[in-house]
């Protein structure tokens, strides 16, 4: 396994597979980095060296109570990228992992990125506030927690409907899929199944997007359930400066999955375009 270790001694695995410009993907929550195997071997087989990381206390990485927080999701990520030094590399994050990159990118600077990837992503603010009306009720992230706390396992089986958009008239609903997605979930630990939801609705992205100086993607359906596109995708091309927005008619949260090879395209087009 491939592992490097942070400040507090946690462990992140990452796979890191094939050679060529660098990709590095940030995956959503409670997933893993086995979220954006779909992307990494198409593009692998491309020429592009990607790279994926089990965020901490995600998938093959240590579970630590601490540091559930984007602040420290993205310090993480700069240690991933200042060890295998990394130059010129395309962030691609999906939900959780879009607000990680773009901390990342605010937080750590852009000398070693060249451009960035938005999908289905929360920045800039799930949470409803005064100044964010458009945002999701507390009440739905509490009910999120409750869901974990009372039955985890139940909770993520039942959450790949809306998340894949399996509960739409006319969808057909792969139980190959859902066992993925609940497997991925199952591996993270408690800590991090529990705190990373306040990290991914109540962070304020606002700020970090402002910051953002590289070319950048932003991939949204706009059946996304789980990332409602008006307070997340339509905002937040509003924020980056000169960003392409590009909404998938009918498509859900999980739209790497459902709709792998047209997003599969639309990356090989962004990360090729001078």
């Amino acid at each position: 396994m491939s592992l490097l270790t942070t400040q507090d001694g946690t462990q992140i695995y990452y796979k890191d597979w094939g050679s060529g410009p660098p990709v590095v993907f940030s995956h959503g929550w409670p997933l893993s980095g086995d979220a954006f195997e779909d992307q990494m071997f198409f593009l692998a087989s491309r020429g592009y060296r990607c790279i994926a990381h089990d965020r901490r206390g995600h998938g093959r990485s240590s579970q630590p109570w601490q540091g559930n927080d984007m602040d420290t999701y993205a310090d993480d990520l700069a240690t991933l990228v200042n060890a295998l030094d990394l130059k010129e590399a395309i962030h691609v994050g999906h939900s959780t992992g879009g607000g990680e990159v773009a901390r990342y990118l605010a937080r750590h600077g852009t000398r070693r990125v060249a451009k960035a990837v938005l999908i289905g992503a929360v920045p800039p603010l799930m949470l409803r506030t005064e100044a964010n009306p458009d945002g999701l009720p507390i009440e739905t992230f509490d009910r999120i927690r409750a869901g974990v706390l009372a039955d985890r396992s139940r909770f993520f089986k039942d959450l790949t409907l809306p998340f894949y958009g399996y509960n739409r008239p006319g969808a057909e609903p792969s139980e190959a899929v859902r066992e993925s997605f609940w497997l991925q979930g199952m591996m993270a630990g408690f800590p991090a199944a529990y705190f990373c939801i306040k990290a991914f609705s109540e962070t304020d992205f606002t700020e970090d997007l402002e910051a953002i100086n590289v070319p950048t993607l932003i991939l949204h359906g706009d059946d996304d359930q789980i990332v409602p596109i008006g307070a997340s995708a339509l905002r937040s091309a509003e924020l980056v400066k000169g960003a392409t927005l590009k909404v998938y008619e009918g498509a859900p949260h999980g739209l790497c999955t459902t709709l792998k090879d047209r997003v599969n395209e639309d990356l090989l087009a962004f990360i090729q375009a001078s």
